[in-house]
């Protein structure tokens, strides 16, 4: 066994994990910040709370489905994982430090689909779909695409960091709840026009955006997973021009159509020029990974005007950010992977730009459908049952004082508040 790779990447790998454990903060500011004041501590809380029910039922249940041995569909050992306390002869990274690392994109596929559930879904409703969500639905999806077992990986399909793994599949969860929740008090008016409901603090978006954009380097590079040849320097290069190019789309495109340089629309291109990266990033030429964030800051802009006309009410824009560009991240491999890259990776081949036809644009489509039919069916079926047994939206009485007092029995900014209340 060779100590100082197995150090190095050890070292590499845990602080990757740290990053994306930390993305977790971003996650906080940027759904606090785009929500209302009534509900900030409810945000902050819950995240915790759910990250931390999360840890357990990865721990028992959800990794052992994602990396156990079994069928093409799901693993079937490796429940409640225990290594042992060294790595493995020949292993080039310990057992436990890999199993952090996949529990923290867990946790985020998680937080993805908190934002259909914002302002309005009970507390209990969080807690039953954590289990199953971490339980069988994200672990299954994990297994077909990054497991050796996994039948999309062995139709090679390419996502390198989790286009549609994790964003993807987060969001239908997302567009699953927002359904059944329905839109929240005011959202919409009689005669289905759109009505402005703003965040309380737009500062701790742009700061929970800028958290994650750092975070990310850990999500993308750290999937390296070693060291090795300095690969992950490449990651962490063409993740910086896709969430660069994103922002800067985003921005360009509210000022023309808006009349108004929009700083919500600017922050959610940012983040989907880093989600459709997350695919692509160790399969496409610098080039390629501008063009691919540029094209998803347009997109982002674009179906959140879509999906508003559609009566859906998406408070944290996860459908647009995680979902439209999880899925245009994931078929720009089919276009833009090059054949080393795709040879490097050992997994899939070149898109139709560098000769390779419609072969891999093909996979990547199959994989996008497969993993939408599925995070979208199963999360209903597990909303659906919570809805008949416990209900899954509060009361309109609590929605409208804000889940910070209603679930919690205390608001986040107290004296804010108090204030605001004896001035009606």
């Amino acid at each position: 066994m060779d100590f100082t790779e197995l150090g190095l990447n050890s070292v590499w790998v845990m602080l990757s994990f740290i990053l994306v454990l930390l993305m977790q903060g971003g996650f906080i500011l940027l759904e606090a910040g785009s929500t209302r004041m009534k509900n900030a501590g409810h945000v902050a809380g819950k995240t915790i709370f759910t990250v931390g029910l999360c840890t357990l039922v990865y721990w028992a249940v959800g990794y052992g489905v994602a990396f156990g041995s079994g069928s093409g569909f799901m693993g079937l050992d490796t429940f409640m994982f225990d290594p042992g306390f060294v790595a493995e002869e020949g292993s080039t990274l310990p057992p436990t430090i890999f199993f952090v690392f996949q529990l923290a994109f867990a946790a985020i596929a998680l937080t993805i689909a908190w934002g259909g559930f914002a302002e309005r879904a009970k507390l209990g409703a969080y807690f039953l779909f954590t289990i199953a969500f971490v339980a069988m639905i994200y672990p299954v999806i994990a297994h077909w695409i990054w497991s050796a077992d996994g039948w999309l990986f062995n139709h090679g399909a390419q996502d390198f960091a989790g286009s549609s793994v994790v964003h993807l599949t987060g969001a239908c969860a997302a567009l699953a709840a927002t359904i059944l929740l329905k839109p929240r008090i005011g959202k919409f008016g009689k005669d289905g026009k759109v009505n402005e409901i703003f965040g309380h603090n737009q500062v701790f978006t742009a700061l929970g955006v800028l958290l994650l954009w750092v975070g990310w380097f850990g999500f993308n590079a750290g999937s390296t997973l070693g060291v090795g040849d300095g690969f992950l320097g490449y990651v962490a290069f063409t993740t910086q021009l896709g969430a660069a190019a994103g922002a800067v789309a985003a921005l360009i495109i509210s000022w023309i159509f808006m009349g108004k340089a929009d700083i919500t629309t600017m922050l959610n291109g940012a983040l989907a020029g880093l989600v459709a990266i997350t695919a692509s990033c160790a399969f496409v030429e610098p080039w390629a990974a501008a063009v691919i964030g540029f094209i998803a800051g347009i997109l982002v802009y674009a179906s959140t005007k879509m999906f508003e006309k559609l009566g859906i009410d998406d408070p944290i824009y996860a459908l647009s950010v995680h979902g439209m560009a999880g899925i245009w991240g994931t078929l720009a491999n089919g276009l833009f992977a090059t054949p080393e890259l795709a040879e490097r990776a050992a997994t899939g081949s070149a898109g139709l730009f560098y000769g390779g036809g419609f072969h891999q644009l093909g996979i990547q489509a199959l994989s996008v459908g497969a993993v939408a039919a599925y995070a979208l069916a199963a999360s209903f079926i597990v909303l659906i049952i919570i809805k008949a047994v416990i209900g899954l939206r509060v009361t309109e009485e609590e929605e409208i004082i804000g889940l910070d007092l209603s679930e919690h029995g205390v608001y986040g900014y107290p004296e804010q508040m108090k204030n605001a209340s004896s001035s009606i």
